[in-house]
């Protein structure tokens, strides 16, 4: 079957597709049902069945024949160590640990805070967590203490596991005294903390609360799996809210270990066996899903890389990982292409390895420009997909499903629906608009399994922030159009679609048309307040290294590309280069961040900032043209 067929039938009668791809995963008690419509636009998948998640990532494997195989390697270029772990190894390691978090009182359905760098023990640490049943929420290693504060009240953990430190290029990250700090701040305190003690920068330990990681393991004895009800939550996962309070987006358990599955041989491509290497960081959707859960469930080989895209050591350290450990898929995010790109602008450094294991490249996190997809088919010589989807659904909504029948490639489109998401474009309305119309872009409920069926504790918010603007289907908060293939093209954020003088006007087509610019690295294009026109697009550009000219005329340009390629409508007469971005630690250009600071308003520091300093350069940046309203 190919793709229109295998969509069809999952439309036509998801009961049956989706017990289907179930019997891919091992049961104690198989699902009988597929669907739970609990009413109020709520459901719930495999509610009836039962199943332990860390049995399916690593135990199974041992039994059947992956014991030797590697299950996680282990990339470190700032420490300079690398590592790889069987599945036998991961097993009894994971084991040990979950029989640590028992010793500490850790039962099924216990909340249990993981804040760690990117090491293998903190994917063992959400395996012993799913192994004993108990709920992880892992927050990104690093978190400023007052947000993680907020997340251990929200989510009331009863153990925290965490590492002494975390490691950047040039700098330790001493994550204890902001673990000390936040359970300080915190009204709930967790019984205990199991801390993995690094050799650069061991840390000191509370008495009667702090466990070090081997002696915590001492303690206890190996754990065996615990079957959960497919509904039962596998993880706690904190999204940025529009209202500066987290949003604990929910994961059950079966969904997403049967979702997942589907997704590593049909989008990625991936046999058990292969290595499969996704650069994000476990404190991301992107981590749990395709460094942590997805790869290790469907038999393939993780890589867990703790460095940057550039500067450890050079723009080339993707394609050496690619080339030393035989990648055959590798999904990263835009950002970090154009940061490759903006390093080494003609791909010097892809010719230095063999590539030939690589099969192709995949992006999401933000939208991919054309210029950067076009410069990575370019250098590597292998197809590059552009694919979308959200925290909050933790696997594709849009993509190429290459492993089932490869699509022709939209530049621009991160190509069509996966099965199980009916995805619209509707106006302010809620009615359906035509093709190639902007419009918001809504998914029909019932949303597939592995996808979000609530917020923690906070049903009232899901339904606020997801189900009720558009009665019956979920808000992405996203625009987009469908064209006449039924390809779906991503514009902006909802948020992010302006109204220059009545019109209409996608941010990210600007950003388009500028990233077109040969000297231009990466950009953004923001909508500030105008008195005449309501709002008026700005455009923020970063240069390509070893581009010197002067930066009037670069800008110059920009604008007229703008002009000559949207037209006059746009009112598109400012742009302004800078050195770099504000950003989140994921990739994604914080342009919200952006507007307020252009219109002089009053902000909330970003919890995912990657570095505050920005955000002056960007004032400073406005300042030295006289925009008034900074």
């Amino acid at each position: 079957m190919g793709y229109a067929e295998v969509y069809k039938a999952a439309q036509d009668n998801p009961e049956a597709f989706w017990l289907e791809q179930a019997q891919a995963i091992d049961w104690v008690k198989a699902p009988e049902q597929a669907l739970f419509d609990k009413g109020a636009d709520l459901y719930e998948w495999y509610a009836d069945s039962l199943v332990n998640g860390c049995y399916n990532a690593v135990d199974r494997h041992v039994l059947n024949g992956r014991a030797a195989q590697a299950a996680i390697i282990h990339d470190s270029p700032i420490t300079g160590t690398k590592e790889t772990i069987t599945f036998a190894q991961l097993q009894t390691r994971v084991a040990a640990l979950a029989g640590a978090l028992v010793a500490q009182g850790v039962t099924s359905g216990d909340r249990v805070i993981i804040y760690m760098p990117m090491v293998p023990e903190a994917v063992e640490a959400m395996l012993a967590c799913a192994r004993i049943g108990a709920v992880h929420s892992v927050v990104f290693g690093g978190f400023a203490a007052n947000e993680l504060a907020v997340r251990i009240d929200d989510c009331t953990p009863k153990a925290i596991i965490a590492a002494s430190c975390g490691l950047e290029p040039n700098r330790v990250v001493h994550y204890k005294p902001l673990l000390d700090g936040a359970i300080d701040m915190a009204q709930h305190k967790p019984d205990a903390c199991i801390i993995l003690q690094r050799a650069q920068a061991p840390c000191d330990m509370v008495e009667g609360r702090d466990v070090e990681w081997e002696a915590a393991k001492a303690l206890g004895t190996p754990a065996e799996c615990v079957a959960v009800a497919g509904n039962h939550p596998a993880y706690i996962l904190y999204t940025s809210g529009t209202t500066g309070a987290p949003k604990g987006v929910v994961r059950h358990t079966a969904g997403h270990l049967v979702a997942l599955n589907w997704t590593m041989k049909n989008i990625y491509n991936v046999d058990p066996g292969d290595v499969f290497w996704a650069a994000s960081d476990v404190g991301w959707v992107v981590g749990h899903s395709y460094i942590a859960y997805g790869p290790l469930i469907a038999g393939n080989t993780t890589v867990v890389f703790e460095g940057k895209p550039v500067g450890t050591p050079d723009a080339g350290t993707f394609w050496r990982v690619i080339s030393e450990h035989n990648v055959r898929s590798f999904f990263t995010a835009p950002t970090a292409i154009r940061a490759v790109k903006r390093e080494d602008p003609k791909g010097l450094e892809v010719a230095k390895y063999d590539l030939t294991c690589l099969r192709a490249l995949y992006l999401a996190g933000e939208r991919a420009d054309p210029d950067t997809i076009i410069w990575a088919q370019n250098v590597l010589g292998k197809p590059v997909y552009d694919h979308w989807w959200q925290t909050e659904t933790g696997y594709t909504i849009a993509g190429n499903p290459a492993g089932l029948e490869a699509l022709p490639v939209k530049i621009g489109s991160p190509t069509v629906p996966m099965p199980g998401y009916n995805v619209q474009i509707l106006d302010e309305a809620g009615h359906r608009v035509g093709p190639d119309t902007l419009g918001a872009i809504a998914i029909k409920l019932p949303l597939p399994p592995g996808t979000l069926p609530t917020l923690w504790n906070a049903e009232d918010r899901f339904r606020k922030s997801y189900l009720s603007h558009f009665p019956g289907y979920y808000e992405t908060g996203d625009a987009g159009m469908i064209d006449a293939d039924g390809y779906l093209y991503i514009m902006a954020r909802t948020d992010d679609v302006i109204n220059v003088a009545g019109h209409r006007l996608s941010t990210g087509a600007m950003e388009e048309v500028l990233a077109g610019h040969p000297d231009v690295a990466e950009c953004a294009v923001i909508g500030v307040n105008d008195a005449l026109k309501g709002q008026a697009p700005m455009g923020f550009v970063c240069l390509t290294k070893g581009v010197d000219r002067p930066h009037a005329e670069i800008e110059a340009e920009c604008v007229k590309r703008i002009r000559d390629q949207i037209g006059p409508v746009a009112a598109f007469k400012l742009a302004l280069v800078v050195d770099r971005l504000p950003k989140t630690r994921s990739g994604k250009i914080l342009r919200a961040t952006m507007v307020k600071i252009a219109d002089g308003e009053t902000f909330k520091l970003p919890a995912t900032i990657d570095d505050p300093a920005i955000l002056d350069e960007i004032r400073a940046a406005l300042q030295t043209i006289g925009y008034a309203k900074v």
